[in-house]
């Protein structure tokens, strides 16, 4: 199993010229509602808008010059889109970037402003991410995970190695899950360097993939439902490793209605004066539906993103 503790400390000193070591915030509103110290992790303000410039910046840089050549293929809901289309551009690299048929328009045009190429298919990111790998198999191309890769997780473990250092103590991290790269990252730093840290993963209701998975033993399949947090909806690719971690990691679940999300994303535009989107939403309704047991502790909520399309904002507010 990766050894997060090395891995994200390497990656911390490969990407730093790359990204920002964002702030982490503290959120005064959220720790009177709970009676506790809440402090927001802002990877909304990365240069694209998400925590996935770190993993797909990470895994870009340990690729060699021959595998560069190659071209490189991935697939998306869109912030990860986005983060390797940013990296291609850094790097002066071309790829291919394949996003479900009901992405987010707003998360897609930012795609190609970096200038990759999209490439709509299925309406469910597992199954895009099944025919993109395909596809780079196909003619010879490298494929990069949004989450199920070694390197994409350590990038992602770069928010643990900043949280170190910017508090101490810390009780409990709340963290959005989808394919799960972003918790195993962060809990498999922390766990090694802090570990009674509580980890907490952070569903949408309608898209409980990973936290269904857990319970059942093995990487199953359900339906996602529309979801505000379209970040994290969707399938888990067949026997991807961050299901494993998420096993060992994971400390809790924690399911949220589409309302509660909206709530969360509506107290924090007001409170906080910053967009976010609806999976760093989740993480905000999980700890607002949770607060009870983290009273008077340190409460880290990773804000993912800030990536929301007008229409989406206009039918929160």
């Amino acid at each position: 199993m990766i050894n997060l503790e090395t891995e994200a400390t390497q990656a911390e000193q490969r990407i730093r010229p790359f990204i920002h070591e964002t702030p982490l915030e503290p959120a005064l509103a959220l720790s009177q509602r709970g009676q506790s110290h809440v402090y927001l992790k802002l990877e909304n303000l990365q240069p694209t808008g998400s925590f996935k410039l770190r993993g797909a910046m990470n895994k870009l840089l340990t690729l060699t010059p021959e595998q560069h050549a190659q071209g490189i293929v991935t697939a998306s809901s869109g912030n990860h889109g986005a983060a390797v289309a940013y990296g291609l551009s850094r790097l002066g690299l071309q790829g291919k970037i394949f996003v479900p048929e009901n992405a987010s328009p707003v998360k897609v045009e930012m795609i190609r402003r970096f200038g990759a190429e999209v490439h709509p298919y299925g309406d469910d990111s597992g199954l895009t991410e099944l025919y993109a790998r395909d596809y780079a198999g196909q003619y010879g191309r490298v494929y990069i995970s949004p989450y199920n890769d070694e390197q994409i997780i350590a990038g992602q473990g770069t928010i643990g190695v900043e949280l170190a250092r910017q508090l101490d103590p810390i009780d409990a991290v709340f963290v959005t899950i989808g394919g799960g790269g972003l918790i195993s990252g962060i809990a498999g730093y922390l766990k090694a360097a802090r570990p009674g840290i509580k980890v907490i993963g952070c569903l949408p209701e309608n898209s409980p993939v990973m936290a269904e998975s857990v319970k059942a033993g093995r990487i199953i399949e359900i339906e996602s439902l529309p979801t505000l947090s379209d970040g994290s909806a969707g399938g888990i690719e067949p026997g991807a490793i961050t299901f494993e971690l998420c096993q060992k990691w994971v400390d809790d679940y924690v399911l949220v209605s589409e309302e509660e999300i909206k709530a969360a994303m509506r107290l924090v535009i007001e409170t906080q004066h910053m967009l976010i989107e609806g999976a760093a939403g989740v993480a905000v309704a999980a700890y607002l539906k949770t607060a009870e047991q983290f009273r008077a502790q340190n409460v880290v909520i990773v804000i993912c993103g800030a990536n929301i399309s007008l229409e989406t904002l206009k039918s929160i507010l």
